[in-house]
This record gives C-alpha cells, sequence and structure tokens, in this order.
C-alpha cells in the first residue's frame, strides 16, 4: 500500500479548515480527488459525500463512513476592546487553545487570522495569568487587525455567528508519526481514499458493491442520520482510543466493541476481529465509553443496518492529537480485508 499516497492526501486535507457546519472546501477537496481516481461520486442535502464502487456482487451493499467536520469555534459575541467571545463547535479540550493561531471566515468571504487567548494572558498585567481557568468563558480571540473597540471589528465585517478555525499545526517526522489537530478523523477519511487509490492501483473488485461516504456534521451528533436505503452493513472508520486501560497503540488498528450508544453488532464485530488474525493484522479491541460514531447516528435515527467501528490509534483526541502511519495502514488492511472477503 502507498504510505506517500496516504500521507500527501493528510497533509493537504488537514489543511483545509473544516469546522463542522464548514465543510464545504474539504468536501470539494475529497470530491476532486475520487473523481481523478475514476469514480461516480453524489451529495446529499446536507453536503455529505457519497463515492460509489461496483463489487462482483449485487446481493448487498456495504458503507464505509469517515467525516470530515472538525471542532471548532464560532463568534459567540464582539466584546466592547474588539476581542472575539467564543462559543464552541463540538467538544475541543478547551484549556489546549490558549495560545493556538486561528482563522475568522466571515460571511462575506473575508478571512483574518487572530489568536486564542486567555482573557488574563500576561504574566506582568494579570496575578491569574497563571491560575484562571482557561474555559468557554474565559478565552477570547485577539484579531491580528487594528482594533480597539467594537466598533472597528464590526468594519471588517466580523459578526456573530462567523466560523472561527484552529490551526492544525500539521507535522509528519521522519519516525512515522503523524501529529495536527483534527486527525479525528481526517486520518481515517485519508485512509478511505487511499483504499480507493489501491482499489484502482491494482484493479481490485471488491467483494459487493461499497458506498464511500464522508460525513459533514459528526462532531454534534447527526453525520450519518440518514444513509442511502440500500446499505445494509455500515463501517465507521473514526479514531481508536488511547489511554487509561485500553490495550489499542498509534501503530495499531482499534476494533470497537462498545462505545457510549452501546454495543456493535456482535457478528459483524467478531467477523473484523477474525479477519485481522487470519490476514496478521496489528489490531486492539476496545470499549471507548465517552464516544459516538456515525454508526451511533445512523443506528439512532432508525436505520435498519448492522453496524461496527475501527480506526487507527489516535493519542490526546480533541486536543494535540498523534497517530502513526503504521496505524493507518494496518486500518486500510483490514478495510480491505473485510470488502474483499
Amino acid at each position: 500500500m502507498n504510505k506517500e499516497y496516504v500521507c500527501d492526501f493528510a497533509k493537504k486535507l488537514l489543511q483545509i479548515d473544516s469546522p463542522t457546519g464548514y465543510t464545504k472546501k474539504a468536501i470539494a477537496y475529497v470530491e476532486e480527488e475520487a473523481k481523478r481516481l475514476g469514480y461516480e461520486t453524489k451529495r446529499n442535502n446536507k453536503g455529505n459525500l457519497w463515492i460509489y464502487v461496483n463489487g462482483k456482487s449485487k446481493e448487498k451493499t456495504i458503507g464505509l463512513c469517515a467525516h470530515c467536520d472538525t471542532l471548532g469555534l464560532m463568534v459567540r459575541s464582539i466584546k466592547s476592546d474588539g476581542k472575539l467571545a467564543l462559543t464552541n463547535l463540538g467538544g475541543p479540550i478547551i484549556p489546549t487553545l490558549d495560545g493556538e493561531y486561528c482563522r475568522i471566515y466571515t460571511r462575506d468571504g473575508n478571512v483574518y487570522t487572530g489568536t486564542i487567548l486567555s482573557t488574563s494572558p500576561a504574566t506582568h498585567v494579570y496575578k491569574d495569568a497563571s491560575t484562571k481557568v482557561r474555559d468557554i468563558d474565559n478565552i477570547e480571540v485577539r484579531i491580528d487587525e487594528v482594533v480597539y473597540a467594537k466598533e472597528d471589528t464590526e468594519k471588517l465585517g466580523i459578526q456573530n455567528g462567523d466560523i472561527v478555525a484552529i490551526d492544525p499545526k500539521v507535522q509528519i517526522t521522519e519516525s512515522g508519526f503523524i501529529k495536527s489537530r483534527f486527525l479525528d478523523d481526517k486520518i481515517s477519511a485519508s485512509a478511505l481514499m487511499g483504499v480507493l487509490y489501491e482499489l484502482k492501483q491494482k484493479n481490485i473488485t471488491p467483494s459487493f458493491n461499497l458506498i464511500f461516504m464522508m460525513s459533514t456534521y459528526e462532531e454534534v451528533g447527526h453525520g450519518m442520520a440518514h444513509i442511502p436505503s440500500e446499505i445494509s452493513e455500515l463501517l465507521a472508520v473514526d479514531m481508536g482510543c488511547i489511554g487509561l486501560d485500553l490495550a489499542c497503540t498509534e501503530q495499531q488498528v482499534s476494533i470497537c466493541a462498545k462505545d457510549s450508544s452501546g454495543p456493535y453488532d456482535y457478528d459483524f464485530t467478531t467477523h473484523l476481529i477474525t479477519l485481522a488474525k487470519e490476514n496478521n493484522i496489528n489490531f486492539a479491541v476496545d470499549i471507548y465509553p465517552m464516544y459516538g460514531s456515525d454508526v451511533s447516528a445512523a443506528r439512532s435515527a432508525g436505520n435498519d443496518v448492522k453496524g461496527a467501528l475501527i480506526g487507527p490509534g489516535v493519542h490526546a483526541s480533541h486536543g494535540m492529537e498523534r497517530t502513526h502511519i503504521d496505524g493507518v495502514m494496518e486500518t486500510m488492511k483490514l478495510i480491505l480485508a473485510y470488502i474483499c472477503a
């Protein structure tokens, strides 16, 4: 499998700002690449992308999904000194945002840069600079424009409801680590694109018809609430969790047996475990107690599907995340084993 293709695609996708609800550019990039590879695509009304792959048998249709929306922020209000008060999009770990660079996207198409800071940002000025709680009410955006009052910021065209995207700080190390915000879930979207690339390069026809789906509202819980009716099995490819008593590492593919929405389909999950063993894939089975996936959304919305969840191990989820290219490759191996079984 082509590590270079996956890393190059991931690096480009990660650098496209796409906080949940503002994903058009990221989805357009994925769609353009899918079409370049020769696949038919479609978007539904909410902006989710569907990529179609013909299989040997039309007996069933398998869905595979990842999400291109990320965590982010939105302008809640403009303060009297021109700085921006915020509300979160999804669940970023707010204390990790102190000091991060950001971009503000206005409704009329302008983009401004800024820095997310504590409201007590200077040791030499504020006694509580080191101790103040970093929560959504105590951080703000300092805009990189000459603004000293609310009216100055308003003249820039910035208003309540504008998107604030956090700089992902993408790095891929020589040792194979991929460091970036929003590996959840752009690294799995990149893995799915790597599988599509592999199918074309090696002229592989999967066992059944496939629909690869990229969702746009996973971080707020309704990404795959609607899926094509012909899908009977849905595999979410999302991050694997690391820490506490979990078994997964960054070099493995994690198979989730249960998350906060309940257990995944027993037979489907067992099948994935069996495939991993038979194909010498480096894997772990884990339970994610504070996690929900696009399969969770699909099932909650009443879709009649068997569901399972896998993904590369990702450390420090919703903060400064890191995985390893080995974990991404193991994830792709398991996907290929599954769709060709």
